[in-house]
């Protein structure tokens, strides 16, 4: 099998054949999928490797002590030829990886051959097509997490092992030094426990990075706007925690950590960075200095490690095992994003390679993946299922029963896009009363009914769904409440309009359906408002019908989001095309008269900009380009269709042209006011729709769908590969 490894005299890398470690008892062989490069760690060992003898000792002052102790008991010529045999021979690189079980040991009953499991261990998760792994250093992978995120999995681990050092708890404020693989990690790890915080680190890049991450705040060590955020988040009192997760020799991090840690916090040393302790400081506030050891309890003890003794879960709840476990559950459910982090995979036969590039920088990344043979891994295709929809008695969509003129609504949440983009038509609309707002604060209800006019303001829910005289309800609040809303206005037999997305997760989605199952409602609308602009509407009908397949193309130049938008908050909103991506998905669908059956994603590095393929069972494709770094003068929206000879063209909602063979048939000359996204016959339609009872706008089957599609966009991220919606019409 072929093997990293590294020379640490001569500094030389090389990826070298090695027997195939035996299966011993107590642990389990296993093929390696994926390993995670620690660009801290792993890279020190290796600028180390290339230094001079003497960079050598001045970088190890502790393993000089030992060369001189050895001098002292053994001799110069003895220790001489031990500290040479040492240095001039082949070491391992790695700690970190995922991979599928191929061999099991006497004694292992929690895994079978072919499970899929996370690695840790500097001796047994090394950058190996194989290694024998220890009971204790791997976990089985939960079902539905991608074995390069599940790759994480022991610097998920040490990340965690330092939040708990930390004692953090809900409403602190911490500040985290370092924002590399480990510190962007541990932003993750606190935002998710209800912790604010403040990250520092002279790259910009990864400052950015954090903060699209759940960071409340990120800049230069330098930066007086650093301390100007910890004043304003803890009232001027200090942070409660520091994480020191970063390297190098500096004491500036030490220093800084005094200066905005508050009275009797604690400062938590993660990395490996100078610790000249500036007494002074560290006494007048008495700061409680601790360290957090790698994974957790149970590192560097051999009977832990390699004879398998756990520590009883009373005494020691959490292990480095179980560490490692909780990291793979929240990266299941979504409560940490790794993929962000991922700035390059390389193929397992170019790591020389890329273990230059980085040394040299020619290649900046937060982490970097190896990926080795597809045999190591589960090669069926990805999929995600698009729920059917039951209705009782099985049967198609019945008409509802009208209601009385005017239609009665309530809205729950008034935040911005309700309050610019839906209240404003709804509030000059006949036959429409908005009859009461539902906020979690008291004073943006007051606020929504004094402009809109709302006849009743409140914070209770329930007393909203309970009321019979509501005929619809509008749920538009933050994307991670809306599948929960949903389903239960539905159960109380409202019509609801919800904002996009209608759910975040499959699970979400399902949910959703099952109320429709239960309830008989089947009343719902998303907020997928293009297919309705007028605009759109007129190039559409002046394109006409098509007899073979098609291929759209549409960029969306979304640009970058504002500090402190909780779209960044990707741990609890889900990422921001799965918030706005059904937007495009559901008008690419309503232009080509279908809905998907498969998606293809790729990503630039930290997700900025996607590129989203949509396949269609009549062979047509859309080409969904969202990106985040293009130029703000540049139109939002831009959209070509082309088929049959003929070419559709959508100017941001402003112009809009159809092309035939011979000549420019049709090209929009009224330039409007302002851009018509659809909003207002959006609301028209589904108002009509409730005042009625005839069907909805649009097909519940068809929101389903491109839900389903949005949510394989990640799916597709995490596999790498076509996602196929499994069920699609």
């Amino acid at each position: 099998m072929k093997q990293v490894v590294q020379n640490y005299k001569s500094g030389e890398l090389a990826v070298l054949d090695v027997p195939v470690p035996g299966c011993k008892p107590g642990g389990v062989l296993v093929r390696s999928a994926y390993s995670l490069i620690s660009t801290g760690t792993e890279l020190m060992k290796v600028s180390e490797a290339g230094m001079s003898m003497l960079g050598k000792a001045r970088s190890r002052p502790d393993q000089v002590a030992k060369v001189v102790q050895s001098v002292a008991t053994n001799g110069v010529p003895a220790t001489y030829r031990k500290v040479m045999g040492k240095l001039d021979s082949y070491t391992p690189l790695g700690y970190s990886l995922c991979g599928v079980v191929e061999q099991v040991g006497a004694g292992i009953d929690d895994v079978k051959v072919g499970d899929l499991v996370a690695c840790a261990g500097n001796e047994h998760a090394l950058h190996a097509e194989l290694n024998w792994v220890p009971k204790n250093l791997y976990t089985p992978v939960p079902d539905g997490l991608a074995p390069r995120h599940a790759a994480f999995g022991t610097v998920g681990a040490i990340a965690m092992q330092g939040v708990r050092q930390g004692e953090s708890q809900l409403g602190e404020v911490a500040l985290v030094i370092g924002l590399g693989l480990i510190g962007q990690l541990v932003v993750q790890l606190l935002t998710a426990s209800g912790v604010r915080v403040v990250g520092v680190d002279p790259d910009p890049v990864r400052c950015e990075l954090a903060e699209r991450l759940g960071a409340a705040a990120c800049g230069d060590p330098e930066s007086a706007a650093v301390e100007a955020a910890v004043a304003e988040l803890t009232g001027g009192h200090g942070v409660d925690q520091v994480y020191l997760a970063a390297g190098g020799g500096s004491n500036q991090p030490v220093e800084l950590a005094a200066r905005l840690c508050r009275d009797r916090g604690r400062v938590v040393d993660i990395g490996k960075c100078r610790l000249d302790l500036p007494w002074n400081a560290y006494y007048e506030k008495e700061l409680d200095v601790r360290f957090s050891r790698s994974y957790g309890p149970g590192r560097y003890d051999p009977e832990y490690e390699l004879e398998g003794r756990d520590y009883p879960i009373g005494y020691v709840r959490w292990t480095e095992r179980r560490n490692l476990a909780c990291f793979l559950d929240l990266l299941a459910r979504g409560s940490v994003d790794v993929e962000a982090l991922i700035s390059h995979v390389a193929d397992f036969d170019d790591a020389v390679e890329t273990y230059q590039r980085l040394k040299e920088g020619d290649l900046k990344a937060v982490a970097v993946l190896f990926r080795y043979s597809e045999e190591a891994v589960d090669t069926e295709a990805p999929a995600v299922a698009v729920p059917v929809v039951k209705r009782p008695g099985g049967g198609v969509p019945k008409p509802a029963r009208a209601v009385k003129s005017p239609v009665r609504l309530a809205f729950v949440g008034a935040g911005n896009y309700a309050t610019s983009m839906l209240l404003p038509h709804l509030a000059q609309r006949d036959g429409v009363e908005l009859a009461t707002v539902v906020t979690t604060t008291a004073l943006s209800a007051a606020n929504a009914k004094r402009k809109f006019g709302f006849a009743e303001a409140t914070t209770d829910l329930d007393a909203v769904l309970g009321d019979k005289s509501i005929d619809a309800v509008f749920v538009v609040t933050r994307h991670s409440s809306h599948a929960e809303l949903t389903r239960k206005a539905l159960l109380a037999g409202k019509s609801v309009f919800v904002e996009k997305p209608l759910a975040l997760t499959e699970a979400e989605l399902a949910d959703v359906l099952a109320a429709v199952e239960e309830s008989g409602n089947d009343r719902l609308q998303v907020g997928f408002n293009r297919r309705f602009a007028p605009l759109l509407q007129e190039a559409r009908k002046r394109f006409g019908a098509r007899t073979g397949p098609a291929s759209l193309r549409y960029l969306v130049n979304a640009g970058r989001l504002e500090h402190g938008s909780w779209y960044l908050q990707q741990g609890t909103h889900g990422s921001r095309f799965a918030g706005e991506g059904g937007h495009f998905i559901d008008t690419a669908s309503w232009l080509l008269e279908a809905d998907p059956v498969s998606v293809y994603a790729v990503a630039t590095p930290g997700n900025e900009d996607l590129q989203v393929v949509l396949r269609y069972p009549d062979g047509s494709t859309a080409t969904i380009s969202y990106v985040t770094t293009g130029p703000s003068g540049f139109p939002k929206e831009t959209l070509d269709l082309v088929a049959d000879g003929r070419a559709l063209r959508l100017d941001d909602f402003v112009r809009a042209a159809v092309y035939d063979g011979r000549r420019k048939g049709w090209v929009s000359s009224r330039l409007p006011k302002a851009r018509d996204k659809g909003q207002n016959a959006e609301l028209a339609a589904f108002v009509k729709a409730v005042r009625t009872g005839g069907p909805m706008p649009v097909p519940l089957e068809s929101l389903v769908a491109t839900t389903a599609a949005t949510l394989a966009v990640r799916a597709g991220l995490a596999a790498g590969a076509p996602v196929t919606l499994a069920g699609a019409r």
